[in-house]
């Protein structure tokens, strides 16, 4: 049965909190109906667990007055609306076809330009192609408008290009360091900092060093700088500045990490749900980082039916990065449900099919939840077969230098011997303790060793209690 006002429901809940805000804040209702509406669709937003349904008694048409109301509002400071605008009217331009009325309204936004908005070298090079066009067709008055836009703005561009070419070198380095461990990047945080607080940078160069400054602070584990940055643009998000969905489901993909790391898990949980309003490009990336917060937070049925739904979109994402990620993330799902045998099944015909992109991008993260469901049967001998098989030991001796490096394979792997009995019990008390002391920034990862080794407990009880005795003491 159809549901009541159900197209307009469906509207309303792709709704972010960020623009219900601005909406409200900008709102000159004299109808106190459409506000109490308004304010409705907020509550819903910001309260993603708790919906209250829409009255049926109202005239449809504030409904739908509204919904066309929300639509052109949001589209009206949209920063990717707009570059697609100036991409259209370059094109129109380069191929002599500008319409009338598309010319009109670039003359009235360069006259009117008085302060860098988010693509602001986008909307310089548009103003240099138009100038090209008009002086060769002798429209001087028009041609004066551009020229003198390109002369007052040009330190500004010149700036901005600077800017985002040093943003390049910085990322370098950062990207380096997240990944293989092999440079610093603590030295870009001042700078990128006075970037980020710059109002007279462009929109663009300001949220690229926010995201890069994110990678510092995660790679240093300084979040609570992060927090703060995140808090200052918050507020500029909710006042409509430099607004797009797509920058939005970023930034609530991003406080999903960052609420994660302080252990904030119905936050991150919140924000989690909110970045997956919209199937975009990094759709992916954002159901996994959703599924292990779901995941830490023992919500396992709920991180498998995330999973599932999200499946047909990880069959047509063409970046192996995420989808051996979200394949890996699937496994711990069902291993999480104890569908061991389905999970061993998925990873073997997926490990079968795409053997060398495993390898490339993300092999450690996808045999831990493959060897995970075989080790949960206890097919002892086919951990070891397949640890041997694909070198995974020596694999992961090279990979120890990756920040977020836990020994899984090679516990899983000794705790296969120590069943069949090729080790002792000292032996693998031994192993599993030193390769805890050789661990960077072991501190950060307690939680993740504790849950390792609870997983590990029903098959070495005694060793366990042993090493956890001897974290305390440490």
């Amino acid at each position: 049965m159809r549901m009541k006002l159900q197209k307009f429901t469906e509207f309303a809940n792709t709704l972010l909190p960020h623009e219900t805000a601005y909406l409200l804040s900008t709102q000159q209702f004299e109808d106190d109906i459409k506000l109490g509406i308004l304010e409705l669709i907020d509550f819903n937003c910001n309260n993603i667990r708790q919906f209250t349904p829409y009255d049926p008694a109202i005239d449809k048409r504030k409904y739908s007055n509204l919904k066309n109301w929300i639509t052109e509002r949001l589209e009206s400071i949209d920063v990717d609306v707009r570059f697609d605008w100036m991409s259209r009217l370059e094109r129109q331009i380069m191929a002599d076809a500008i319409e009338p009325q598309e010319e009109k309204q670039l003359l009235k936004a360069i006259r009117e330009y008085d302060k860098l908005d988010f693509y602001f070298t986008k909307f310089y090079e548009l103003v240099e192609v138009y100038r090209h066009f008009l002086l060769i067709r002798m429209r001087h008055a028009h041609h004066k408008v551009a020229n003198d836009f390109l002369k007052n703005y040009r330190q500004k561009y010149e700036e901005g290009k600077a800017t985002s070419e040093r943003i390049h070198e910085a990322t370098l380095d950062i990207v380096n360091q997240y990944s293989r461990n092999s440079a610093q990047s603590l030295h870009w945080e001042n700078w990128l900092t006075g970037v980020f607080y710059d109002e007279e940078v462009d929109g663009l160069n300001r949220y690229l060093a926010l995201v890069r400054l994110t990678f510092v602070y995660f790679n240093y584990r300084q979040f609570e700088k992060l927090r703060e940055k995140y808090n200052y643009i918050d507020q500029l998000f909710k006042d409509g500045q430099y607004y797009s969905r797509r920058i939005l489901l970023n930034y609530y993909a991003n406080r999903v990490m960052l609420h994660t790391k302080f252990q904030e898990y119905d936050k991150a949980e919140y924000y989690g749900y909110l970045s997956i309003r919209e199937k975009n490009s990094d759709y992916i990336h954002y159901v996994n980082n959703l599924s292990a917060v779901l995941l830490r937070q023992k919500k396992y049925q709920d991180a498998l039916q995330l999973m599932r739904s999200a499946y047909p979109e990880m069959k047509n994402t063409p970046s192996f990065h995420n989808r051996i990620g979200f394949v890996a993330f699937y496994l711990k799902c069902l291993n999480s449900n104890q569908q061991y045998k389905n999970s061993e099944n998925y990873a073997e015909s997926f490990l079968q099919a795409y053997k060398k992109e495993i390898f490339e991008y993300r092999w450690h993260i996808f045999f831990s939840s493959y060897l995970e469901a075989i080790l949960q049967q206890e097919k002892y001998s086919k951990v070891l077969k397949v640890v041997r098989k694909y070198q995974l030991l020596e694999r992961e001796k090279q990979y120890q230098k990756n920040a977020n490096y836990l020994p899984t394979i090679l516990w899983y792997n000794a705790v296969a011997q120590y069943k069949e009995m090729l080790i002792q019990k000292d032996e693998i008390s031994t192993l599993i303790q030193e390769s805890i002391g050789q661990l960077d920034r072991v501190e950060a990862k307690q939680h993740q060793l504790r849950d390792l080794l609870e997983e590990l407990r029903p098959f070495i009880p005694g060793v366990i209690n042993r090493v956890q005795d001897k974290m305390l003491m440490a």
